[in-house]
């Protein structure tokens, strides 16, 4: 059961918890393929074909193994061989790039999130704890989190305990102090517990629990049940 008299702080995984990813990823895709059609347009045909951009991922994560960690670095290199095995110009990669990623911090919040992040940050530090390349402050809900912990930057990816740990001392508290909230069972979930932290399921789509004996500490359907669980406020 969940501890509110222990939790002293809290972090917050992003992606499919605080909006959707895969009709952020598909928007970002789009915006690319457009910048691509008018710089790149040799480069622009092949990355049409769903195949040939999947075989280009299956390279660029072998060669870069060591960084599996770091989903900028796996993206930009991926856009850079396209071009170059086009025969564009590969310095154009950065470019790209940042078009890409700049459509990927445009999301759509779920309908609970803005209300309950602000009911969440005025009562506890909140930290972002993130596999993926997401900016709060490029999205906009900056000012609701006290510092952003990355995978790219720590150099290991959840459900790593390192990651957990570094984010504890980022909030200034011990492991068994912060409440990590976050939709992926393993990878948050698991995690989490792994590292000493209470954990919270937030299991928007009615799936099963299928890692027994583990189990969360508070299983919810969206950050509303949280907060009620905290005791805070409406």
């Amino acid at each position: 059961m969940l501890n509110p008299a222990q939790i002293k702080a809290i972090t917050l995984d992003l992606d499919d918890t605080l909006w959707p990813i895969a009709p952020t990823i598909e928007r970002a895709e789009a915006v690319l393929q457009a910048w691509l059609d008018a710089e790149a347009p040799a480069t622009a045909l092949q990355w049409r074909d769903a195949a040939h951009r999947h075989a280009l991922r299956a390279e660029v994560n072998g060669e870069y193994a060591a960084f599996a960690h770091d989903l900028t670095h796996l993206r930009r290199e991926m856009i850079r061989l396209a071009l170059q095995r086009a025969g564009d110009d590969a310095a154009l990669a950065e470019a790209a790039f940042e078009c890409f990623f700049a459509e990927r911090q445009c999301v759509e919040f779920y309908p609970d999130v803005l209300p309950a992040l602000a009911r969440l940050a005025a009562r506890y530090p909140v930290l972002s704890l993130s596999n993926g390349n997401a900016d709060v402050h490029r999205i906009g809900i900056g000012q609701h989190f006290q510092a952003q912990v990355g995978a790219r930057e720590v150099g290991v990816a959840k459900p790593g305990r390192r990651i957990f740990e570094v984010a504890a001392e980022a909030a200034g508290f011990a492991p068994r102090e912060v409440l990590h909230i976050g939709d992926d069972a393993a990878l948050d979930v698991l995690g989490a517990l792994d590292a000493g932290m209470q954990a919270v399921w937030l299991n928007r789509d009615g799936g099963e629990w299928s890692h027994a004996p583990h189990q969360p500490h508070l299983e919810a359907t969206d950050l509303h049940q949280v907060c009620a669980a905290l005791g805070l406020p409406l």
